[in-house]
Formats: structure tokens, sequence, C-alpha cells
């Protein structure tokens, strides 16, 4: 039984993750032939249909804010038959390790909260995507993207402190998304816009969604592959 969805169409057994339910709705309107709403419960958006590019069947599933919530949701759709998701998310560049606009293929997530217990983890830990999905990521993505290693927190970024100077980003949700996807046996990857910097330096909703559209289109890409 599923406790935060209740789907109103099938469900895709691949699936891209974003946190924001508009954002969802954008993914959906480019990747998607004639998507239908698969979820509206709980404010949680999600759409499924035909990939445009490839004809087979995808969803595009909103989890919230935080990984506590994309937790829960993953839990949700590994009863549905989910097999494989991409998170298609933002994040925010640390110093100079990463720039607005920048699309980070994420090779491992440190964990920076204390929730992240609740997968499996320890402070300090790290979650890692599955490789193949990872590699067509990577493969998909060509020179618009790059590996990195991001961390993830449960309160907003407010600066480097304390985080390694090998991790270019942080996020709210995605060592918890890969944990938690490993946990379920779901092959999971990552795959971030840098929406912001350290300084406040931000993207403009323009390129974000141009970002975020280039973003879906090598996830749905890498899916496929």
């Amino acid at each position: 039984m599923t406790w935060r969805l209740r789907p109103t169409a099938p469900i895709a057994s691949s699936t891209i993750l974003v946190g924001d339910p508009g954002r969802a709705l954008s993914l959906a309107q480019t990747l998607l032939d004639r998507p239908k709403m698969s979820n509206h419960a709980r404010g949680l958006w999600g759409y499924s249909g035909q990939a445009a590019t490839s004809g087979t069947e995808l969803t595009i599933q909103s989890t919230g804010m935080g990984g506590p919530s994309a937790a829960l949701v993953l839990a949700d759709l590994a009863e549905l038959g989910v097999e494989r998701a991409i998170r298609v998310g933002t994040c925010v560049g640390l110093g100079e390790r990463s720039r607005p606009g920048e699309l980070l293929n994420v090779e491992e997530a440190l964990a920076v909260a204390g929730s992240i217990a609740a997968f499996g983890l320890a402070v300090g830990d790290t979650s890692t995507p599955d490789p193949r999905l990872r590699a067509e990521l990577e493969a998909a993505l060509g020179e618009d993207g790059r590996s990195a290693i991001v961390a993830s927190l449960d309160t907003v970024v407010r600066g480097a402190d304390g985080i390694p100077d090998r991790v270019a980003a942080a996020d709210l949700q995605t060592a918890a998304v890969l944990a938690r996807a490993a946990q379920l046996s779901i092959a999971a990857a990552a795959l971030l816009i840098v929406a912001e910097g350290e300084d406040g330096e931000a993207l403009g909703e323009e390129d974000l969604a141009a970002a975020t559209d280039l973003a879906g289109k090598a996830a749905a890409a890498a899916l496929f592959s």
C-alpha cells in the first residue's frame, strides 16, 4: 500500500524525480507526448506518458523538499514498480568549486545531516549512484556537464564551512535519494543544476528553465539507453 502517492494513471518503471512540483509540470510538457497527471495527492504532482524522443513510458514525479520526503516518495514508487530513477534537482555551488548554470553528474553524495541515519548512513558517509546510469548520464550530457561530488544537508546551505574541499556543491536530498534507492533495489543517479552560488549569484528564471530542460532531456536519454 502506498502512503503518499495516490496514482490516477500508470506509473512507469523509469522515473525522473524532481523536488519542485512546478518543475515536474515543466519537464512533463517538455519530455512527454500527451502527459497525464498520475498523482496530485499531497501536492506531489506526477505525470506519466510516452517519452517524446523514444516512445517509451516515462513518469516524472515530484518528491517535495528534503531527504525524508524524497525517501518516502521513493518507497511508494518502489511499490508501484519503479526500477530506475534519476533525480534532476538544483544545488548551491560552494565557493569557486562550481558556478551557476553548471550541470553536475553526481559521482558521490556526502551525508552532512543527522537524518541520513534513517537511510543506513552516518554523517560523513557517502552514497553513490548506479554505475551504469551514471555512465549513461555522462554520455548523454557530453560537454554540457561534468562529474562532481556533492553534499546533502537537512537545512538551507549557508556556506562551505566544514564541508571538504573536494565537494563542489550542496543540496537537500541527493544523499538520501541514492541511499534509499539502494535499499529499495532501485537503480538511481542524480543530475544537479547549480542554481546559485555561495555568494548569492543566481540563475535567472529563463536560464534556470533552459538548464532544467537540458538536464531533463539528458536524464530521459540515460534512462532509455
